[in-house]
């Protein structure tokens, strides 16, 4: 079972990190950040459909700062959404500004609008946290998945990734007769490789969503990250392995039941294979990402000198005992992809 001690630290964006987000235009002004957010005067609980306390509260301003705020807000979603362009903001209107109690860094939560067909989307404003920017990035380059994410000084930008909440999933959904166990079972061990190659940790129930596909003649399932605040910081091998902790035991179950060793391995030869393409697509983009990495400090000299015993173990590479940082031991994982076959 894999468990997680202390709370993590939280690492101010370095300037090496500064200049791979200017670089790669993910740096660029807002009008309002995380601070101007926290000027709310009230707040009531938010609670679901069947009435359970979210552990959110909607935020309120006074009268002089709301309309200054919400038109930030949007333009803050026009950035994101469409290059800033406010011309299609015309008909889109912030129903909502959420703030999380508890979360390690409070984010806020808004909800926009379409007041033609009251379609909506959200976005969340955050304090920018290091490790959760190199999450960000390293899942927008190694994963299936595409991400949209700005910073600005020290406020992060996130848009919504859609999905039915890990937890939520395998409480309602999964013994509904017409799910398939084995893709799903599949899905499930090639997130468990794409999380251990990039290291990225505390993927349990809470903290990934599943997002279903209907097709014409099947189901497809696609399980994605919604928290990267446990990029390549902790010590522990495990940490980085969905499949010991114990909030993801019904997907497990699923693995054991339904998948044999030998379809196992040929699903993470899969995963490993599609994230040796996915390396070589963007060279420039990954060198430079683990340059910063490199120079940066984001995890406890301890967890350093743990992890990379734990992997030299694992792979049986004792290259992995002369890393100085986690850049480097990303580095070393990432080349496992290259030159091993599991």
């Amino acid at each position: 079972m894999a468990l997680i001690s202390k709370k993590k630290v939280v690492y101010p964006i370095s300037l090496e990190l500064r200049r791979f987000l200017q670089k790669y235009g993910r740096e660029v002004g807002f009008p309002i950040h995380y601070n101007d957010l926290l000027r709310y005067n009230s707040s009531i609980p938010l609670y679901d459909f069947k009435g359970n306390d979210t552990l959110w509260e909607t935020v309120f301003y006074s009268e002089s700062d709301m309309e200054e705020i919400h038109y930030n807000v949007k333009n803050i979603y026009a950035l994101l959404k469409a290059e800033g362009d406010m011309s299609v903001m015309k008909h889109l209107y912030v129903d909502r500004i959420d703030l999380c109690i508890y979360g390690n860094t409070q984010p806020f939560r808004v909800r926009i609008v379409n007041r033609i067909n009251d379609n909506f989307d959200y976005f969340y404003v955050k304090n920018a946290d290091a490790s959760r920017v190199y999450g960000l990035e390293l899942e927008h380059l190694l994963s299936p998945n595409r991400i949209s994410y700005l910073v600005h000084e020290n406020t992060l930008i996130e848009e919504h990734i859609a999905g039915i909440p890990g937890e939520q999933f395998m409480r309602q959904q999964i013994n509904d007769p017409l799910m398939n166990p084995i893709r799903l079972a599949k899905e499930f061990v090639k997130f468990n490789e794409r999380c251990f190659v990039r290291l990225l940790g505390d993927m349990h129930s809470s903290n990934f969503v599943i997002d279903v596909t209907p097709d014409f003649e099947e189901t497809h399932y696609r399980i994605r990250a919604i928290d990267f605040d446990q990029q390549s910081y902790e010590g522990k091998k495990s940490i980085y392995l969905p499949q010991y902790f114990k909030q993801n035991n019904a997907l497990i179950q699923l693995g054991v039941k339904h998948i044999t060793p030998e379809s196992m391995l040929q699903y993470q030869r899969e995963e490993r294979a599609l994230i040796a393409t996915r390396l070589k697509s963007s060279p420039m983009e990954i060198e430079d990402i683990l340059e910063s990495m490199e120079r940066d400090v984001i995890s406890l000299p301890e967890n350093i000198e743990s992890l990379k015993k734990d992997l030299s173990k694992h792979y049986k590479n004792e290259a992995f005992l002369k890393c100085n940082n986690m850049g480097e031991i990303l580095r070393m994982s990432l080349e496992q992809v290259l030159t091993l076959k599991r």
